[in-house]
């Protein structure tokens, strides 16, 4: 089942734990999106009013950078500009009509990972260790200004 759903004057056909970037909205937490058409599992496309998308936002940010670059050739005219856009990270977790619900998967929850424990012991031993395989340096040869101021 999937939707098509209107975000920032542009449209996008959505299905449940799909990702989205859209314009940037200034809420957090759950966004209710209008929905323009709406597909129902036998291949129907068609529009119903009590349809509604629910989505999470994920994340807000900016965009990669997008040069601007006017230029007009024998006027010495050159103006440089760039540009990064807002955007909203929303997460489609459910679509309902007709008393239908289709729900997205739950996301597993990450687990960190332990901390490393180092033991007194096994630092000790690693500098023995380094210390044993350490060579000296060879001692350096003497310039032949060196050699001669001596002398």
């Amino acid at each position: 089942m999937y939707a098509v759903i209107r975000a920032g004057g542009k449209q996008y056909r959505v299905a449940p734990g799909d990702v989205i970037r859209i314009e940037k909205l200034g809420t957090n937490g759950q966004v209710e999106f209008p929905v323009v058409a709406l597909s129902s599992e036998d291949g129907q496309i068609g529009h119903q009013g009590d349809a509604r998308v629910v989505g999470q936002v994920v994340e807000q940010g900016r965009g990669a950078k997008v040069i601007v670059f006017h230029y007009k050739r024998k006027k010495q005219y050159k103006k440089l500009r760039g540009h990064r856009q807002a955007f909203t990270a929303v997460r489609i977790t459910e679509i309902a009509s007709n008393g239908q619900s289709f729900k997205a998967p739950e996301l597993p929850a990450k687990e960190a990972k332990p901390k490393k424990v180092r033991a007194v012991e096994s630092e000790t031993e690693t500098l023995e260790a380094k210390a044993s395989t350490a060579k000296k340096k060879p001692a350096r040869k003497k310039t032949a200004q060196k050699a001669a101021k001596e002398k």
